[in-house]
């Protein structure tokens, strides 16, 4: 199969998902107990204005009908109005998905080529430090993610006194504007990323490094650096993508708990905000957002692998 029909059947498959994934969506917060009514019109409204606000929010109609609605406005580019201040889902996604993939952004490029250095060592180099880094890798990846933001702003916040505790952004601005808000979060979620990057990498790296391939590199003498340039990383360089692909998966869930921890401008945060408030149509198209961003990412990683590999194949 070549690689744009390769390219397609994911581009279907990603699409099929993201309608079942979005209807999933739909029908948990559907089955969520309480709803928008109460936010909206008050916890002492009475059943009559209760009712009222509920048809007014189209409430009162099939659950079906209702996603049916949403979707095929979705598909026109319009992901309705929050039921909580009636913000246009569009404008928030706009607002806040830029600060998310910012701070995604950062954290990769801040784990990526550790993890790359990191995964490679332990992977050749076995013994003591391939230990000592795997099980310091497998044992931060089990810490969950406010924990460790709780560590950090416990010592770089509170005792250092060096970075703010919390992300405050100025009002229309952005986190560039402050970097120092940015430190915190990057650092936690690069925690998160660094683990699990490298126990992938290493694993790879250590499959490579065992096959008659490189076996017969080392016993015509190329070793230690030369090996790994020449023969490890060219045919990790596919591996790395996934694993890297993956990163960004655990990336993408762990943000939703840093950016609440440090109460950073994001995606995230908007849409712990929305599910507190049963806000359906800011639920709904946030998570179908973030779904979306995850499943580009997997489909870009996918044909990268398959493009290297083909690369591999083709130089060996």
């Amino acid at each position: 199969m070549n690689l744009l029909a390769f390219a397609a059947r994911r581009l279907a498959g990603a699409a099929v998902l993201l309608v079942l994934l979005s209807a999933a969506v739909f029908a948990a917060t559907a089955v969520l107990p309480g709803d928008a009514v109460s936010a909206v019109a008050g916890v002492d409204a009475s059943e009559a204005q209760r009712a009222e606000v509920r048809a007014e929010l189209g409430l009162d109609r099939p659950a079906v009908q209702r996603y049916a609605d949403w979707a095929a406005g979705a598909l026109r580019g319009d992901l309705g109005r929050g039921f909580v201040g009636e913000r246009p889902v569009a404008d928030v996604l706009a607002t806040r998905l830029p600060n998310s993939l910012l701070l995604a952004g950062l954290t990769l490029a801040l784990t990526a080529p550790l993890a790359t250095l990191l995964g490679l060592w332990t992977g050749l180099r076995g013994g003591v430090a391939d230990r000592v880094v795997s099980t310091s890798a497998q044992i931060l990846a089990a810490v969950p993610e406010f924990v460790v933001a709780a560590l950090l702003v416990a010592v770089l916040a509170v005792w250092l006194e060096v970075l703010p505790r919390v992300s405050v952004i100025p009002l229309g601005g952005t986190p560039l504007d402050v970097p120092d808000a940015l430190v915190l979060p990057v650092l936690t979620l690069g925690a998160v990323g660094l683990a699990v990057a490298t126990r992938l990498l290493r694993a790879s790296v250590a499959d490579i490094a065992a096959t008659p391939y490189c076996e017969a590199a080392r016993l015509n003498g190329v070793r230690g650096v030369r090996l790994a340039v020449r023969h490890i990383l060219p045919n990790a360089a596919g591996p790395a993508v996934q694993a890297l692909t993956l990163t960004t998966g655990a990336l993408v869930g762990s943000a939703v708990v840093v950016e609440n921890v440090f109460d950073y401008p994001g995606i995230g945060r908007e849409l712990q905000l929305a599910v507190a408030a049963r806000d359906v149509p800011m639920v709904q198209g946030i998570a179908t957002a973030l779904v979306a961003v995850m499943l580009a990412v997997l489909l870009l990683g996918d044909v990268c692998a398959r493009l290297l590999g083909a690369r591999e194949g083709h130089g060996r």
